[in-house]
């Protein structure tokens, strides 16, 4: 479970609050207020039962040779190598985009057109394609992580699988939730563009599409908050991985520590002589 610090702080909390604010948005509930609710009273009673049976449950001892332990490095350098790459093809610079049907003055189609990005169908389309690849890329890495905190010790074992009675029980939500984004991303495009036009209107000036995409424009601004959003989304797919090989690490620490051979200093053996 996120702690309420690092929950309000989250990029993504953040940007949606930021964006909301222009629309008056200041006196709704906050973001992690409403993500609290997400567990009813029943939700809460089936989340209790699992805990007193994972308390009470006696799982089989490993003895295997070679196994009992977690190869916590390399599921943090899997971790860390997803993260690159995710990173990298959310934040990759999208292809022009170009007219779905056929414009009435008979431009070629085939090139870039400078008005065709101001149809949200578009980057809506790509974002959801992200979101999918995020999600499939995560949902494997996540059980991976699960499967080798299974062969661990009993306390790991444990987390593992209360941490799939939890994506259990909050995964319907959470996907709820990542659908939901497209929603916020649509207003924020509409808020940029009417704020265009009313500079526009207020400096007398003629619209100039080809300008929208560049430096400055409101299509510019649109996508560096749509790459912002969907960092942010990882970022908070990410915290549940990376909370499992925080609670792995810090297992390993503790048995380390407590398996360290006393250290014994040797008492001087007493010096016995003639004295003349």
């Amino acid at each position: 479970m996120y702690q309420p610090h690092r929950l309000n702080s989250s990029r993504l909390v953040l940007l949606l609050q930021q964006w909301t604010q222009p629309h008056g948005g200041s006196a709704r509930q906050d973001v992690a207020e409403q993500l609290s609710q997400w567990l009813s009273t029943v939700d809460a009673v089936k989340l209790s039962r699992a805990l007193h049976a994972l308390e009470s449950s006696q799982t089989p001892a490993v003895t295997t040779l070679g196994r009992g332990t977690v190869d916590v490095r390399a599921l943090q350098a899997s971790l860390q190598s997803t993260r690159a790459e995710l990173t990298d093809l959310v934040t990759a610079k999208a292809a022009p985009a170009k007219p779905v049907r056929e414009r009435a003055d008979n431009t070629p189609v085939d090139g870039p057109d400078p008005e065709a990005g101001a149809d949200f169908a578009v980057h809506a389309a790509r974002y959801l394609a992200l979101q999918k690849q995020m999600d499939a890329r995560l949902a494997a890495l996540r059980a991976l992580i699960r499967q080798s905190l299974s062969m661990g010790p009993e306390g790991l074992r444990r987390l593992a699988l209360l941490d799939a009675v939890m994506d259990q029980m909050l995964g319907a939500r959470e996907q709820r939730l990542w659908a939901s984004l497209p929603g916020h991303l649509e207003r924020r495009m509409a808020h940029l563009r009417a704020a265009h036009q009313q500079q526009l209107e207020a400096a007398g000036r003629d619209d100039e599409p080809q300008r929208w995409a560049l430096p400055g424009g409101w299509l510019f601004a649109f996508e560096q908050d749509l790459r912002a959003l969907l960092l942010a989304e990882l970022q908070v797919r990410l915290e549940p991985l990376a909370g499992l090989l925080e609670a792995a690490q810090s297992h390993d620490s503790h048995r380390r520590t407590t398996h360290r051979p006393p250290t014994t200093t040797k008492t001087p053996e007493p010096v016995t002589g003639m004295i003349e």
